[in-house]
């Protein structure tokens, strides 16, 4: 462990004086790749110090002990001896999981699709419901987000809700919620209280930068139409709504949020280069999946993840077999139990691969 943490204490001080070189400074791309290294590196070193600590206690108490001349030192040599090795395990724990690789696009911000699948005008209320569900999820990590494009349902909720989210390690967070979300419920359309299944679809994609996804402007159709939907004057009177088509994959991005045509022109770019990125992405993520033998982050937009069943209470996570009856409070944002317990199957996953850095 101490050989390992080593190697790593080297590349952090390799980092450290090169984000202040000036020709590091003026490549845009790696500097902010060497800064984000940077930060993780810093937390190991972080952890690196505990553990020179804990183990410089073990030694000095070890000796103290093989001494043995003085009774009173002897006795308190023995507790905290006794306290190292106790802290010991779950620290070494802790920094065998900070060992394993890290995905680059973690650290990326996302930007989230919720679209209603089967079961009609309530499955437009169920993605409302998740939409609901994240934004009060992400005003709890202190993150941001705002409205990209939506449509609205004919009887509440959403058809489709596309909107960014901006923060720290938002992708690395949000990814275990992309697949098919299915509710069980009775909904408010129903006479005789038959409870329904209805299905809604959410898509994490990490949002791409300039420099991870080059577009060229000729292979971009631009459409400009009159926005839709609340927002007072200027809708249905002003061209502000952008639509984007990328002709050689067909994939269309568009954007009325903004009253300002040049700031939705802006966002639908950032749209499409995500869902480009997100292709070449998803095509990996399947095949590491297929090698691990993962459901947990396979990039299966059609894999059925949760069910969220009203009249028990209870939402089930089928990727990992996890049922908490504590609907009302997940509904409500309270999802970080749930991403938790997904980010250790993965974690563990990802530590049985890499056993060869130990």
């Amino acid at each position: 462990m101490i050989e390992k943490l080593n190697i790593v204490k080297q590349r952090f001080d390799e980092v450290n004086d090169l984000i202040i070189q000036p020709d590091v400074i003026s490549d845009q791309k790696r500097y902010i790749e060497l800064n984000k290294e940077y930060k993780d590196l810093r937390a190991l070193m972080d952890e690196r110090e505990k553990y020179m600590e804990l183990t410089n206690n073990i030694a000095e108490a070890e000796e103290i002990i093989a001494d043995g001349s003085d009774a009173e030192m002897t006795e308190m040599a023995k507790l905290q001896l006794e306290e190292a090795k106790e802290e010991l395990p779950a620290l070494e724990e802790k920094i065998r999981m900070m060992l394993v690789p890290k995905d680059p696009d973690d650290a990326k911000n996302v930007v989230v699709e919720i679209r209603a699948g089967t079961g009609g005008d309530e499955a437009s209320i169920f993605a409302g419901d998740l939409y609901r569900m994240y934004t009060k999820y992400v005003e709890s990590k202190g993150w941001k987000h705002n409205i990209v494009d939506f449509s609205e349902g004919t009887s509440g909720g959403f058809k489709e809700m596309i909107f960014e989210v901006s923060g720290e390690d938002v992708y690395g967070t949000m990814k275990f919620e992309a697949g098919v979300h299915r509710v069980q419920r009775v909904p408010q359309t129903e006479t005789q209280g038959r409870v329904h299944t209805s299905a809604a679809t959410v898509m994490v994609l990490p949002e791409a930068e300039e420099f991870d996804v080059e577009i060229d402007p000729k292979d971009v159709r631009i459409d400009y139409f009159c926005s839709s939907g609340p927002g007072g004057q200027s809708v249905n009177t002003t061209y502000s709504a952008v639509r984007l088509t990328h002709e050689p994959t067909g994939l269309v991005a568009q954007c009325q949020d903004q009253k300002s045509q040049h700031k939705n022109k802006e966002k639908a770019f950032r749209v499409l280069r995500s869902r480009l990125y997100e292709m070449e992405l998803a095509k990996k993520q399947e095949a590491d999946a297929a090698k691990r033998n993962s459901m947990v982050s396979s990039g299966d937009r059609s894999a059925k993840i949760r069910t969220y069943n009203y009249s028990q209470g209870r939402v089930t996570d089928h990727r990992i077999n996890l049922t908490l009856y504590d609907l009302q409070n997940i509904i409500n944002g309270d999802i970080q139990k749930i991403i938790d317990e997904l980010q250790l199957v993965e974690n563990t996953q990802k530590l049985k691969e890499n056993s060869d850095i130990f």
